[in-house]
């Protein structure tokens, strides 16, 4: 019985700690996304792809503009049209 006891805490606590990490991961991303996006002419679409972009790369550049160089994942990712899907 203590085996399999042991079992489901170990097993309870991994899955606590992936939602925790997970939670605090879309934390990262709406501030950090937030704060890329503060200055954009069309924020809701910068925030949705900035969103997008972050949970993929975990990072996101720093600054309103530019600066992609920090997150060469973020840089990287291209729409469907071969521009840049990160703003």
């Amino acid at each position: 019985m203590k085996p399999v006891f042991a079992a489901l805490l170990c097993l309870a606590l991994l899955l606590n700690f992936s939602f925790l990490q997970t939670t605090m991961a879309d934390g990262f991303c709406d501030t950090k996304c937030n704060q890329r996006c503060a200055k954009a002419g069309r924020q809701d679409r910068c925030l949705k792809y900035c969103g997008i972009c972050c949970e993929d790369c975990r990072c996101v550049p720093s600054g309103t503009y530019g600066n992609k160089d920090e997150c060469p994942c973020y840089r990287d990712k291209k729409n469907s049209k071969g521009g840049p899907k990160c703003p």
